[in-house]
């Protein structure tokens, strides 16, 4: 018997690609950051503790390629990049809102999964 295996599974899949591109930490806090307002590069950089100038410009531009960030260059001195989030990316709230809701309505349980598992690891 043939194993059936779902579409989205397959590497080819945009699901698939949208996960690998869009669905990470990063991505998810920049939309977040962005939905509050236009926010310059290093504005970004500083209101996210932890991501590195590399890190942070390799998400934008996926987030930018996948038509969820729009780039804007500034005609300042120095020149500046603004990013902003498109109607597309606005599209993307509800699910990642609720996902972070659950997350902390299930903080608890979660580390409390976590220090089982630790404790069993440690043996």
């Amino acid at each position: 018997m043939a194993c059936q295996v779902d579409a989205v599974f397959f590497a080819d899949c945009a699901a698939h690609s949208f996960f690998d591109q869009v669905a990470n930490k990063w991505s998810v806090m920049i939309l977040a950051l962005l939905n509050e307002k236009p926010t310059r590069f290093n504005e970004i950089r500083r209101r996210l503790e932890g991501i590195t100038h590399k890190a942070l410009t390799q998400a934008l531009r996926r987030l930018e390629r996948n038509g969820l960030v729009a780039r804007k260059v500034l005609a300042t001195s120095p020149v500046a990049v603004e990013y902003s989030i498109t109607d597309l990316g606005r599209t993307l709230q509800v699910p990642l809102g609720a996902a972070y809701e659950w997350a902390i309505d299930h903080l608890q349980e979660i580390e409390r999964a976590q220090e089982a598992y630790d404790a069993r690891s440690d043996r």
